[in-house]
């Protein structure tokens, strides 16, 4: 089993530089494989759309909360750290271009010497999306374009180029260097058969949110049926669910890795107290007999 941290973003911690990199540097002391920062390219002070997942329909982080761009804060923990995975959880796709973001990517890996993960989601603020000049309705074929478009510039001959002729990007015989230093996984976040059905035909694993049971195993299925429609490998695919630090087991995570899971993204307390936040990582690391390399 792989354990990844979430960043405390709910704590307001975040875009504090000492408090988030001393933070990282504990992260891979106790010995969790990476840790993984979330994205809210803006937040709509008042806001229509639902957030699926709390019943509230509203999301804890509020419009006073600091928000870095994951990437850009993927790129200083990664100076902080030497062997810490760097993932995002989620990207919002439709926030970005795709060219530009094959090149920050790739960047951040390449100096990183190949620890970034991608997790991908489709984002479910409108107002966010709408801002961020992309439309709202097309944004799951958007997405899909956008992975191909990533996956194309990382892989293309750098003699010939890459052409893409798309229906929402177009560009001709482009070369983006540095390429990354591995091949950047990429994961389907979200609680959607969309998603699912992504994470099977593009995607590298999935990451459901907010789902367990039934619709969790639907979910499943229909990846792994989507990648065997597509001529690719299901086993190959990874499957990370959540669960939060104060409350993982052993017998917690044996328990999901008999169910498949491969990796567990723990949710730390939201807590202003480096101190208090340092001691929940190593109970935790303690308890599931976790040791760095």
């Amino acid at each position: 089993m792989k354990y990844a941290v979430l960043a405390p973003v709910s704590a307001g911690v975040t875009a504090r530089p000492e408090w988030i990199g001393e933070f990282a540097e504990h992260v891979e002391e106790c010995g969790f494989e990476s840790i993984v920062v979330v994205e809210h390219a803006v937040v709509a002070a008042t806001y229509s759309s639902v957030y699926p997942y709390d019943s509230s329909g509203k999301m804890e982080l509020g419009a006073s909360c600091d928000i870095p761009d994951p990437l850009d804060l993927l790129a200083f923990l990664a100076a902080r750290t030497s062997r810490l995975g760097l993932a995002t959880g989620m990207l919002v796709l439709p926030n970005h271009h795709p060219v530009v973001l094959a090149k920050r990517v790739a960047t951040i890996d390449a100096l990183s010497n190949g620890r970034v993960r991608l997790c991908v989601g489709v984002g479910w603020m409108k107002e966010e999306v709408e801002a961020c000049g992309a439309e709202f309705a097309s944004r799951g074929r958007r997405a899909d374009e956008q992975i191909d478009v990533l996956r194309a510039l990382w892989s293309g001959d750098t003699e010939t180029g890459v052409s893409h002729h798309g229906e929402f990007f177009s560009f001709s015989n482009a070369v983006t260097r540095p390429k990354p230093a591995h091949r950047v996984p990429i994961h389907i976040g979200g609680h959607s058969l969309a998603a699912a059905r992504r994470a099977g035909r593009r995607g590298d694993g999935l990451q459901p949110l907010g789902v367990s049971g039934e619709k969790l195993a639907t979910l499943v299925d229909v990846m792994r049926d989507e990648a065997q429609a597509a001529g690719r490998d299901p086993d190959a695919l990874e499957l990370s669910l959540g669960h939060l630090v104060s409350a993982i087991t052993p017998e917690k995570s044996e328990k999901l890795a008999a169910g498949g899971v491969g990796r567990i993204v723990l949710r730390p307390s939201p807590t202003t107290d480096l101190a208090a936040a340092k001691k929940e990582l190593s109970e935790c690391a303690k308890r599931l007999e976790l040791s760095a390399p």
